[in-house]
């Protein structure tokens, strides 16, 4: 199959028009790559404890996070990466002052995720 360059409107993504929070999945493309944007405000917020069956890399756009991946924890400021191995447990929170933002790609055409809480 030969691919071909494409676009999504940010209708086809976002959930809201003014916030970096929707995600798209790879397969849209025919790529084994899918993407999350987070955005929270709420300091302590963040997604359950959860695993999917792929690699996942997080980009920390804005704020500050505490991720625990596995039995680590990393605090991760705007403009770091945390990598998240397969199968391995993990979730982060807001540790504020103010917005987070991240980036979170998925090494899979589509989403998969277990919630462990």
């Amino acid at each position: 199959m030969r691919k071909v360059a494409a676009m999504l409107e940010r209708a086809q993504w976002a959930e809201k028009p003014d916030v970096w929070q929707g995600e798209f999945e790879g397969r849209a493309f025919g790529t084994d790559v899918s993407v999350m944007f987070y955005t929270t405000d709420e300091i302590g917020n963040g997604p359950p404890l959860h695993r999917h069956p792929y690699d996942e890399i997080f980009i920390v756009r804005e704020g500050r996070a505490l991720f625990t991946v596995g039995d680590r924890q990393i605090e991760a400021n705007a403009g770091q990466i945390v990598f998240g191995p397969a199968n391995v447990p993990h979730t982060f929170v807001n540790l504020g002052p103010g917005r987070l933002e991240t980036t979170d790609l998925h090494v899979a055409p589509a989403f998969a995720q277990e919630n462990l809480e």
